[in-house]
């Protein structure tokens, strides 16, 4: 026979059992502001933290066959894994990411460069921001475009004077 519960210790029960399924899977990854579809984000941060980590094989593995990347260059289709690797490897910095926004399909995270053990060295970078898009499909990166940077929008200056 079971015991009978309270409404209080009821209660008390279904505080403790939604704050444990809050906590369902997430880790010790913080949370980055920006709207993104937090599954993209996750992946994102993987293998951000993967890459700053000398650990390419691990963030190669999180692309999809065939990916996309651009990065200051015209979209190239990668289709090997060797290639992945290779793309991977010629990324000098590592990143830290600090926001992700969703943009149509894309979501476009913002990073903050770092050193990275491994070939390359970020130098100048290193605390410079760099902004990628990211097509996510099925938890792994499809697509990777190197994204130009606007500088912030400032009301423009009038000349009029003021009456």
């Amino acid at each position: 026979m079971m015991p009978r519960v309270g409404p209080r210790a009821t209660v008390a029960i279904v505080v403790c059992i939604a704050a444990l399924a809050g906590c369902g899977g997430s880790g010790s990854h913080e949370n980055v502001p920006g709207g993104a579809n937090s599954g993209d984000v996750q992946v994102i941060k993987r293998w951000a933290d993967e890459l700053r980590a000398g650990d390419v094989q691990a963030a190669t593995d999180r692309f999809t066959l065939p990916t996309v990347v651009a990065n200051g260059t015209a979209p190239l289709q990668l289709t090997a894994r060797r290639e992945i690797l290779a793309f991977n490897e010629s990324l000098p910095c590592g990143a830290r990411l600090v926001r992700a926004q969703p943009s149509g399909r894309f979501t476009v995270a913002t990073f903050v460069l770092t050193e990275r053990p491994g070939p390359g060295q970020c130098g100048a970078g290193v605390g410079q921001t760099a902004q990628t898009a990211f097509e996510i499909k099925d938890d792994k990166i499809a697509e990777w475009r190197r994204v130009a940077e606007q500088p912030p929008a400032t009301a423009p200056e009038s000349t009029a004077p003021i009456i």
